[in-house]
């Protein structure tokens, strides 16, 4: 495989997680996920900034994009465009329970994993929309990865080489500071990180 075969294929398999995030912050708002509640050291659990319905909506996003991945493979795969991928050729490619709920998985993990960053920037008293450099960057790659382990980890480790796991610690960063730049632009986001 080469690096735009293995760059192509991490962003394949992350792709219910690259769009769950982001589609969350769009549709936020409202009612927050911790409802107002206190922790014990006084400060907010999640504070604001994260909702049941981002959580909703961001969740529904990544399975939408996972369902029509799903329905492209196998189109992609007759057509020979997915030959260079042949640690892909099962990754979705079926609409089987176990496909469903790895889409699921990578959805709403990305978005519990951005939810524990904000568990986290509030223990570390970091107000909403604080920059905190790596994590904000990879908190829902994270949050994916170990939900989609600890309930599919046959499936994890069959698709999520050594080579696609750096690809996509490396490619992340970059992509998730374009789309929040656009967003910062398009007035979606306060903060251009």
């Amino acid at each position: 495989m080469t690096l735009i075969d293995i760059l192509a294929a991490s962003i394949w398999l992350m792709l219910p997680a690259y769009l769950a995030n982001p589609m969350a912050a769009v549709f936020g708002g409202g009612t927050p996920i911790d409802l107002g509640k206190y922790f014990s050291d006084g400060r907010r659990i999640l504070g604001n900034g994260k909702t049941i319905r981002g959580l909703v909506a961001g969740t529904a996003c990544g399975i939408m994009i996972g369902l029509i991945q799903i329905g492209l493979a196998p189109r992609l795969m007759a057509s020979g465009v997915l030959d260079n991928w042949p640690l892909f050729h099962g990754a979705l490619d079926a609409y089987s329970f176990s496909t469903l709920s790895i889409v699921f998985l990578m959805a709403f993990g990305a978005l519990l994993g951005d939810s524990a960053e904000s568990f986290i920037k509030r223990r570390l008293d970091l107000e909403r929309g604080a920059m905190f450099p790596v994590a904000d960057q990879l908190d829902f790659v994270l949050g994916a990865w170990l939900l989609t382990y600890i309930f599919a980890a046959y499936w994890f480790n069959t698709y999520f080489s050594f080579w696609i796991i750096v690809t996509v610690l490396v490619a992340t960063p970059l992509l998730h500071l374009s789309t929040n730049i656009l967003g910062y632009l398009i007035k979606v986001k306060k903060e251009p990180w």
